[in-house]
């Protein structure tokens, strides 16, 4: 039992790190064309991404990781590097709901306006989209971090 949750913690991670840090990178890509209707469509995707692959991941992640602690006789609250795992994943949470997801859906409202009023103000979403990609890199590296100590498992 206890390698089967921590193989579903892993398919869980790697599902949840690439969902987020594509996110990045798609907006970057289509911020590039400064064409509204593909930065809508962009920050759809990664908004209904975020609803089918990051939320689910963290229930997934938190839920296997626990039982398997609780299996292989970790003490959640005494393992540092769990502790602080669980530190950072829940600072990356806190991140995403406080900032990174009221960005996203400001994001496609100023996107959508521009497409459907034919003027779009590109400087205005741009400031826009760089707060969201600062909170969005601080919601990526917070989980990465975690993950790091996961693997390495420092003494703290």
């Amino acid at each position: 039992m206890y390698l089967l949750m921590k193989l579903l913690h892993l398919v869980a991670v790697i599902a949840f790190l690439g969902n987020i840090t594509t996110g990045l990178f798609w907006h970057i890509h289509a911020a590039r064309t400064r064409d509204p209707r593909l930065l809508a469509h962009t920050m759809d995707g990664i908004i209904r991404s975020d609803r089918l692959f990051t939320i689910p991941g963290v229930v997934v992640i938190v839920t296997t990781g626990i039982v398997a602690a609780i299996i292989g006789g970790l003490s959640l609250l005494h393992t540092g590097w769990i502790l602080w795992t669980l530190v950072l994943f829940s600072l990356s949470g806190v991140i995403f709901m406080g900032f990174v997801a009221p960005l996203q859906r400001r994001l496609l409202a100023l996107a959508q306006a521009g497409s459907g009023a034919g003027n779009f103000d590109y400087a205005g979403y741009s400031m826009v989209a760089r707060s969201w990609e600062v909170w969005g890199a601080a919601a990526v590296v917070t989980p990465v971090a975690g993950l790091v100590l996961m693997v390495l498992k420092p003494a703290l």
